[in-house]
């Protein structure tokens, strides 16, 4: 069986998977550091809540 050697320059310049590839991994990595933002802004406001039920809790004795 012969290969079409008209297709295959066709198939080295076709970069629609390479451009696939790179949203994946973009998306991929704004996951990440959301995730991570996510994370440190929830401790943060979990503080946050904790320390404004003290101070109520001091005003209302």
């Amino acid at each position: 069986m012969q290969v079409n050697s008209t297709r295959k320059p066709n198939l080295v310049s076709d970069e629609k998977g390479l451009t696939t590839v790179e949203y994946i991994i973009v998306l991929g990595l704004i996951a990440v550091v959301g995730i991570a933002a996510w994370q440190k802004f929830g401790e943060t406001l979990t503080g946050e809540v904790e320390a404004a039920e003290g101070y109520i809790s001091d005003v209302v004795q």
